[in-house]
């Protein structure tokens, strides 16, 4: 057993295994955030579903840097708002709105994640939205929702829009305002979001160098929307291979995730 598997087996003995390992995975989320460049001081938010049938979730403490971010320091709310584990920290309350709202509906949505990126928040305020311009793109685009700015998230009365908006991609950008994923598990929604952000971060680029871009063929685009719409296989892309050498840069970098 490595270092790192044997911190991960150090479960608190007032939560179960599942939590932690939870803990651990979205606590790692958290730090490749900040390592990408992604985070916006204490702003923006991931969640992810405790293990059960309560449906509660965990969250970011409202006042610490995503790089401060650790297993032990993440909040346990419930659907309603209520924390359920004691924090020096209260939850960003447009946070709640919008993770609570896909939690709720969405049983596959085990992990989602919002970010307020330049390039991400860019192309989701241009009227064309995200275009199928190149490879990475179609990761996406096939699998897109779109969602209208209303405001800072503080009202509950926008989740059920927010819910009909978002129905079953798993994929959004939510207009003048970011970016958000969901995933089946924390390594599935940051691997959307990686592909997400570099698709609108290619757009940009793009866009800078001219009006126009080199046409792709409908029938290659269908192609690669058929090959990249496998949930099952995009599921096992992201937690066997993707997952594990990102956990192992982490430790490289700061174990300190895991505590």
């Amino acid at each position: 057993m490595s270092p790192a598997e044997a911190r991960l087996k150090e479960v608190p003995s007032d939560m179960s295994e599942a939590e932690w390992n939870q803990r651990i995975n979205l606590a790692a989320c958290y730090r490749l955030v900040a390592l990408y460049g992604w985070d916006d001081l204490v702003d923006t938010h991931i969640s992810a579903r405790v293990p059960g049938p309560e449906h509660h979730f965990l969250i970011n403490p409202y006042g610490l840097m995503f790089d401060e971010i650790t297993a032990s320091s993440l909040v346990k709310v419930d659907l309603n708002g209520n924390q359920l584990t004691k924090s020096d920290y209260s939850i960003n309350p447009a946070g709640f709105t919008i993770h609570s709202a896909i939690h709720e509906v969405r049983e596959d949505a085990i992990c989602v994640l919002h970010l307020h990126t330049i390039d991400g928040t860019a192309v989701s305020s241009c009227t064309d939205g995200l275009l199928p311009l190149n490879q990475t793109a179609q990761f996406v685009t096939h699998d897109l929702a779109y969602h209208d700015y209303e405001g800072v998230a503080l009202d509950h009365d926008e989740r059920p829009r927010l819910q009909k908006d978002l129905g079953g991609k798993n994929h959004m950008l939510l207009r003048n305002h970011g970016t958000l994923t969901v995933g089946r598990s924390v390594a599935s929604a940051f691997e959307r979001m990686y592909h997400l952000e570099r698709a609108c971060a290619i757009q940009v680029r793009t866009r800078m160098l001219g009006p126009a871009a080199y046409p792709v063929e409908v029938d290659v685009i269908e192609k690669n929307e058929k090959l990249f719409s496998n949930p099952d296989r995009a599921e096992l892309r992201s937690t066997q291979l993707v997952w594990p050498p990102l956990l192992r840069k982490l430790d490289r970098i700061d174990p300190g995730f895991r505590n």
